[in-house]
C-alpha cells in the first residue's frame, strides 16, 4: 500500500523490562515492521535489564535499542524513548501487544488537525485462557484495554490508553515528559501516567484536543493470572491510589471527570444486566459478574481515599492494597 500523502513521520517506542516476554516483544516489533505506514524509527527501551539489552543488541539489527537513562519504571523508559525520537510524532506500543497493519495509518491521519495533541487507539484484550465469566467488559481497563462505555467512533477524550497511544513530540517535550512518580514499575500495577500527561498537555494548550480513534487497533495480551479476582482487586486498589496521586497534581475535578459518568451510567448498567440475565437464566455468571463490578468499584474508591491521605510515593498504600484485595476476594468467593 502506498504511503498516504502528507502523513507525518512517526517514531514507535516499545518499552520492555523482562526476557520472559521475549516472544511477545519480537511479535510487537514485527507488527510494526509490517505497517502500511512505516515508521521512521522503531525504538526499544530496556528498563534496567542488562541481559535483555545484550540479547536485543545481538539479535535485532533494524531497531534502535536503548537502555532507560531515567528512573526505573515505565515512565522513565518512555521518556528515554522520547529523547531518542527524531520525528514529529511519537507512538507507543506495549511489549505484549501487536498492532494491526493499519495502526499507524489510523493514528497519524488525525494529526492533520493542528489542535490535536495526542491520538490513542483501541486496545483489544487477547486472553491467554479466555475471558473469565465474572470479568465484565466494562472492567477491561484493569488489564490495560479499552472497555465497554468508551466511544465507538473517533471522539475527543480526556486521556489515551498506554498500550496504544501517540503524541506530538513538541507536546511531550513541552510538558517535561511522563511523570516518573507515576506508572508501572516491573509488576507493581500502578498507573495513570497517561491520564496525568494528557491533562497537563491540554492545560498548557487551551483549545487543544486528545482524540480516541477506535479503528487504530492493537491486541493486548492478557495472561491468565490477570484474569483472577485477586489481581482485579489488587489492580483496582492501585488504580485508586494512582488517581489520588494524579488529583494532587492536576486537581480533583480534572482527575475524575470521566470517572463520574462511568460510575453513574456504565457500571450500574453492567450490574443491572448481570443480575437480570442471571435471574432469567440467560447467564449463570451474571450474578458473579455484577458482584465483581461492585467489588471493583468499592476497592477503587477506598484506594482513592487512602491515596489522598498518604504522601505521594508512599509504598504502604500498595502493601495495604494487597491485603485489602485478598480479603475482598475471599469474601466474594
Amino acid at each position: 500500500m502506498l504511503r498516504p500523502v502528507n502523513t507525518p513521520d512517526v517514531s514507535v517506542v516499545i518499552c520492555s523490562y523482562t526476557e520472559d516476554r521475549w516472544d511477545m516483544l519480537m511479535s510487537a516489533v514485527e507488527s510494526v515492521r509490517t505497517q502500511t505506514v512505516r515508521p521512521a524509527q522503531t525504538i526499544v527501551v530496556v528498563d534496567y535489564n542488562t541481559d535483555l539489552y545484550k540479547r536485543l543488541i545481538f539479535t535485532v539489527s533494524d531497531v534502535v535499542i536503548l537502555e532507560n537513562t531515567g528512573p526505573k519504571g515505565l515512565s522513565g523508559a518512555r521518556n528515554s524513548g522520547v529523547a531518542a525520537a527524531t520525528t514529529g510524532i511519537v507512538a507507543f506500543l506495549d511489549d505484549d501487544a501487536q498492532a494491526a497493519p493499519d495502526w499507524l495509518e489510523r493514528l497519524t491521519a488525525l494529526y492533520d488537525d493542528p489542535d490535536v495533541l495526542a491520538v490513542g487507539g483501541r486496545a483489544q484484550p487477547a486472553w491467554e485462557a479466555g475471558r473469565p465469566g465474572y470479568f465484565a467488559e466494562e472492567l477491561d481497563w484493569i488489564v490495560g484495554c479499552s472497555y465497554r462505555g468508551m466511544p465507538k467512533v473517533a471522539a475527543e477524550v480526556r486521556n489515551v490508553i498506554g498500550a496504544n497511544m501517540s503524541f506530538r513530540s513538541e507536546v511531550l517535550n513541552g510538558v517535561g515528559g511522563f511523570n516518573t512518580a507515576l506508572g508501572r514499575q516491573n509488576t507493581l500495577p500502578l498507573g495513570c501516567e497517561e491520564t496525568e500527561i494528557c491533562i497537563r498537555a491540554v492545560i498548557g494548550s487551551p483549545g487543544s484536543r486528545i482524540v480516541y480513534e477506535p479503528e487504530a487497533l492493537v491486541e493486548h495480551f492478557v495472561p491468565a493470572d490477570r484474569g483472577t479476582l485477586k489481581y482485579m482487586l489488587r489492580r483496582s486498589w492501585s488504580e485508586g491510589i494512582s488517581k489520588a496521586q494524579v488529583s494532587k497534581v492536576v486537581g480533583h475535578k480534572r482527575a475524575l471527570g470521566p470517572e463520574r459518568q462511568y460510575v453513574r451510567r456504565v457500571l450500574p448498567r453492567a450490574v443491572f444486566i448481570g443480575v437480570r440475565d442471571w435471574l432469567l437464566g440467560k447467564d449463570k455468571d451474571g450474578l458473579r459478574r455484577a458482584a465483581t463490578v461492585v467489588a471493583v468499584l468499592a476497592v477503587t474508591t477506598f484506594g482513592y481515599i487512602q491515596g489522598r491521605r498518604l504522601p505521594a510515593g508512599s509504598s504502604s498504600a500498595e502493601e495495604e492494597g494487597q491485603n485489602a484485595s485478598v480479603s475482598s476476594w475471599r469474601e466474594i468467593n
